[in-house]
């Protein structure tokens, strides 16, 4: 199911021509969200770049990993990276069994099955009038709902002036391995950690 010979892509160049899981391309997969084949897509960044293709994903269950033996699901091992960063090696080698994430009937589920903490940023995690988004630590072998698709559509305010303007991110959830971000951490933006997850939920 995974795509070792994909090239590492950028928002800034574009995707990949590697076909996610079930046979959808990365445009595919942007152009029809209301596909009911997949519940989230998930893409993979190491610090700006994003490595690999989004993967596409139906099961209701997700393992995500760097190291997995007779692991099933994203092997982001498997992914090529040109990143020379010591720090992105080092990240990366920590990784190991990664996370899992669940679908359930109240939301989506993340586990941290790593030896180091994840990070965690979602709408649905915070008070709605909050202006900034907190960033949530998860130590391992613990869960969190990471996403509640009821609260998200409640927190959609279509005739809001600010939601007119920008884009809404409310089904988007940031996860980082091992390395923080926001106004608590050295890195401000989730972009200048060394690897993340980037997992877009299917609104429809």
């Amino acid at each position: 199911a995974d795509c070792p010979d994909s090239v590492p892509s950028s928002t800034e160049t574009g995707g990949t021509n590697c076909l996610a899981p079930g046979g959808l391309s990365d445009s595919q997969v942007l152009q029809e969200p209301g596909d009911r084949s997949h519940w989230c897509v998930v893409a993979y960044w190491e610090e700006k770049t994003r490595v690999g293709r989004l993967y596409s994903v139906q099961e209701p269950s997700l393992d995500i990993f760097y190291d997995l033996p007779q692991g099933n699901g994203f092997c982001l091992g498997q992914l090529n990276s040109d990143n020379k960063s010591q720090l992105v090696q080092k990240v990366r080698s920590k990784i190991g069994y990664g996370i899992q994430l669940t679908k359930e009937v109240d939301g989506v589920w993340v586990y941290n099955r790593s030896s180091y903490p994840i990070f965690i940023k979602s709408a649905t995690l915070d008070n709605p009038d909050s202006r900034t988004l907190l960033v949530h630590k998860v130590f391992p072998g613990f869960s969190i709902k990471a996403f509640d698709y009821e609260k998200a559509y409640t927190l959609q305010r279509p005739n809001d002036h600010e939601f007119t303007q920008q884009p809404w991110t409310g089904f988007t959830v940031q996860i980082s391995y091992v390395k923080g971000w926001g106004q608590c951490y050295t890195r401000q933006f989730i972009s200048s950690c060394p690897c993340w997850l980037e997992v877009i939920f299917n609104n429809r």
